[in-house]
């Protein structure tokens, strides 16, 4: 099983700067938040152990968002820590980039709006773990199985 920091390095390499895509620790916390929602659908089963809470600005994997706050709302830098992506098996590595394909066009901003109007955050207490089975609920409603 990944880790929520390796998916949240995945899609910190996959972003490019030099493009103008770059990606802020807010926009990997809403990133986690679909890729673990669109795993639950798919598979059945968490993409990573580590719990999501409900926060003021939308769903929140803890122990990234300390690892990363450091970098306030400045895009996150990876430069050689990129070996992330060989820590994913392939079927974890077809969702993320899937979740990327579909949720990474998006700002920060709009995904945390997004996030507000469903209802695994709506439904739980601000600073509360927000439940598997309500992500995989809700999610199961967007996905087929053949992606998210």
């Amino acid at each position: 099983m990944a880790s929520a920091r390796d998916v949240g390095l995945f899609f910190a390499c996959k972003a490019d700067d030099e493009a103008g895509d770059s990606i802020t620790n807010l926009k990997i916390q809403k990133l986690l938040y679909y890729a673990q929602g669109a795993h639950l659908a798919i598979h059945g089963e968490p993409l990573f152990e580590e719990p999501i809470e409900a926060w003021t600005h939308g769903p929140v994997v803890p122990v990234v968002y300390h690892e990363l706050k450091s970098f306030g709302s400045k895009s996150i830098q990876v430069d050689g820590m990129c070996d992330a992506f060989a820590r994913l098996d392939e079927q974890e590595q077809s969702v993320v980039n899937e979740v990327y394909d579909v949720y990474g066009q998006y700002s920060a901003w709009k995904l945390r709006d997004m996030t507000h109007q469903e209802s695994p955050w709506v439904d739980t207490e601000n600073g509360k773990i927000i439940a598997l089975n309500s992500m995989k609920q809700f999610f199961s409603t967007l996905v087929t199985q053949d992606g998210a």
